[in-house]
């Protein structure tokens, strides 16, 4: 089935960013993938994003949908046909909304798993937590709205965070078949905001080995119309592991 390209507004993303170390992220990736470097460090995080408006480009904004959505994901390049292409590989992703479940990796990229989430937000703080119904994956993040990045070891200013994360616009997720699932996000007006990180529990990143993940930076993205537009699927060797096993 042709998957189509998708309209929505992102009514919030919320970006927690971590420091991962290079031989921690390569594990987790499949192989024609590599760690995007910055600064020696590998750059990992949760993506805290609720949509709406989520439709087909060509139907009318009265028949979207409304969604709570997160992904685990690791910013990545690879050798593609032109030259060295950058963006993020998705191990695992959640979403509250069963049609969501049900149409991630038939009617469009990206198979999810369904979770309950728990939010509370205001204009100048954030908290998001969710709990994956297979029990297996946890996260809850608060953070602050502030003026300025400050803190991070991986970017100097919020417009240089801002670029970085811009640019890593492709995004693929395994599939079960072991295809990489792609999808392209195009936004007309690119606005990020500043966060101090007040609070993060991740059970994926806190499971890594000691010292090899450790909080940076936190973004977030309100408002903003954005496409999502399908990549051709990859098919790397996926014999590595997809993500971190919790007992």
């Amino acid at each position: 089935m042709r998957q189509p390209r998708l309209s929505s507004v992102v009514e919030r993303r919320l970006l927690v960013n971590y420091r991962l170390t290079p031989e921690v992220a390569t594990r987790l990736l499949p192989d024609g993938l590599r760690p995007q470097l910055v600064r020696g460090h590998a750059v990992a995080g949760i993506c805290l994003l609720r949509l709406g408006d989520v439709r087909p480009s060509w139907a009318p904004k009265a028949v979207g949908l409304r969604s709570e959505n997160a992904a685990h994901r690791i910013a990545v390049e690879w050798d593609g046909p032109g030259g060295v292409e950058t963006g993020v590989y998705i191990p695992r992703r959640d979403t509250a909304s069963l049609l969501n479940t049900w149409a991630g990796g038939r009617l469009f990229p990206g198979e999810h798993g369904r979770a309950d989430f728990e939010v509370r937000e205001t204009p100048g703080e954030l908290r998001v937590a969710y709990t994956a119904r297979s029990g297996d994956t946890r996260v809850d993040v608060t953070v602050e709205v502030t003026p300025g990045l400050r803190g991070s070891q991986l970017f100097d200013n919020l417009q240089q965070a801002s670029i970085f994360f811009e640019r890593g616009a492709k995004g693929y997720s395994p599939t079960a078949a072991g295809a990489l699932e792609g999808m392209e996000l195009n936004a007309d007006a690119w606005r990020l905001d500043a966060c101090r990180i007040v609070s993060a529990q991740s059970s994926f990143f806190d499971s890594l080995p000691h010292g090899s993940a450790t909080l940076d930076c936190a973004l977030v993205m309100r408002e903003v119309p954005v496409t999502w537009r399908p990549l051709p699927a990859m098919h790397p060797d996926l014999d590595v592991p997809l993500a971190p096993q919790h007992t």
